[in-house]
């Protein structure tokens, strides 16, 4: 029998029993549409953390304070601080793996503007802070090597700053004060968001480190070194060489503990992605078990079939069908009615995803490989419980199918 002719007798035995077939497809329909949907969830939320890690900055290496420890107790990283801008300018001038260094002096203050007030956190940095955090501006300029080295009072803001003192006016011109201290706005960045955290990155202040360390901060200790390198390949490289620049830095002993932490992105990155792709395909395997009760559900239907068409299966082996043709006639009307589900379920899955993303404001994504592992998996159930009832219509006698009343 042609294949045209098998799918063709297989749809007008599902038609026939319309309610029983759609009731029969359910199962197939509500694990194929889970599976979407929770796939779906978990490819969105796996894409945000990645986009907000992205954010953080391009191939960005971060080094802070290390531990101390009085009388055997550890009291925790960043309690040990021995970072100077020697070392951030040791690690500018002889790190060749590294395409740009950064100290970063952290100090909290009220910032007045020309329309309110707003609490916030200033970051003083050098200028290759915005290559190292590739964060553009949204206007004015950055400022300079010449304002870094003349220690001038000039300030970038964060948006969320900027709409806060200037209530969404452009603050470019207009000025700031710091603890008392007037500093020019010359720039302002653009919106960046929240980091998987929740912390505000457009909070922020950014001036010169020579101001901040000379008006605000008056502490030789600094609490950052942030850098980059070229490519995300050479990470590994490059953090060999900072800490043994760094241990240099320091006069560490071979037997001594280093007193700072080197941390890259893509570490984070990496821990945050397992996490949310373990929690997918826990989702999707909680949700595959409506398949299997899908495929039970065809399987019981298929037997049903083949008890009330055992004289039709007769009557076609008496006018010469062996039974491969009827095994084949019934495992493709199981298949044609799983992947109708499959199909079905898809449209639903994506419908799904979508009025979710909508109503919880979540990020939903649909990758194409889940699709079509969806739509193979609903086939393959089809085949798997419709072998038994079609294997069984095969196996019948023909003379006490023709009796069968």
């Amino acid at each position: 029998m042609r294949k045209s002719v098998l799918v063709k007798v297989a749809v007008q035995s599902i038609l026939k029993n319309k309610m029983r077939s759609l009731l029969t497809m359910l199962g197939i329909v509500i694990g194929v549409g889970a599976v979407i949907v929770m796939v779906a969830v978990g490819q969105g939320a796996q894409s945000r953390i990645e986009q907000q890690i992205q954010n953080l900055g391009t191939n960005m290496i971060v080094i802070t304070p290390g531990s101390s420890q009085q009388g055997g107790v550890s009291h925790g990283a960043g309690t040990f601080n021995r970072l100077t801008l020697a070392d951030a300018e040791k690690l500018k001038r002889e790190g060749g793996q590294l395409s740009g260094v950064t100290p970063v002096i952290f100090t909290r203050a009220q910032a007045i503007g020309g329309q309110g007030n707003w609490r916030t956190i200033i970051n003083g940095v050098a200028t290759d802070w915005q290559t190292i955090r590739d964060w553009p501006l949204k206007s004015g300029t950055f400022f300079s090597e010449t304002d870094v080295r003349s220690m001038r009072k000039v300030a970038v803001l964060g948006s969320t700053v900027a709409n806060n003192l200037f209530l969404g006016a452009d603050p470019v011109g207009q000025q700031v004060q710091l603890r008392g201290v007037p500093f020019s706005v010359i720039g302002v960045l653009e919106t960046k968001g929240q980091t998987a955290s929740g912390t505000d990155q457009d909070d922020v202040i950014i001036i010169p480190y020579t101001t901040a360390q000379s008006r605000l901060s008056g502490s030789p200790r600094i609490w950052q070194i942030l850098a980059a390198t070229y490519s995300p390949t050479d990470i590994p490289t490059a953090q060999q060489e900072m800490k043994a620049l760094l241990r240099e830095s320091h006069r560490l002993g071979a037997d001594d503990e280093d007193d700072f932490t080197i941390r890259n992105q893509t570490e984070l990155a990496e821990a945050a992605s397992g996490t949310t792709q373990v929690m997918s395909y826990l989702l999707a395997a909680i949700a595959s078990i409506s398949l299997l009760v899908g495929g039970i559900g065809i399987m019981n239907i298929m037997l049903v079939s083949v008890t009330e068409r055992t004289r039709e299966i007769g009557i076609r082996m008496a006018i010469g069908a062996r039974g491969s043709d009827v095994l084949t006639q019934f495992l493709v009307e199981s298949v044609v009615m799983s992947l109708l589900g499959g199909i079905i379920g898809l449209l639903v899955g994506f419908a799904g995803a979508a009025i979710l993303g909508k109503v919880t404001g979540w990020s939903t994504a649909t990758p194409p490989e889940a699709v079509a592992i969806a739509v193979v998996f609903s086939a393959a159930v089809g085949i798997f419980f419709g072998f038994y009832p079609a294997r069984k219509a095969a196996s019948l006698n023909p003379i006490q199918a023709l009796r069968y009343e």
